[in-house]
């Protein structure tokens, strides 16, 4: 199969369309995307060794003053 994904495809309910977009801007903002922040966020939150919390790009207000 050649459009077989690495990994099992998961739901993620409770977002919202604007968190959704949101989160999907800041992600490309910082050069990656939804799945590998999710990601990241999962291994910080179950404190797998090495683990560290994403950057977040700097928000409109930063990018301004």
């Amino acid at each position: 199969m050649a459009n077989a994904h690495k990994h099992k495809q998961r739901v993620i309910r409770g977002a919202d369309d604007q968190l959704w977009n949101d989160l999907d801007t800041a992600t490309r903002a910082a050069g990656t995307d939804r799945s590998a922040i999710t990601r990241e966020l999962w291994e910080w939150y179950v404190q797998r060794p090495g683990a560290r919390l994403p950057k977040r790009p700097a928000s409109s207000e930063e990018t301004t003053a």
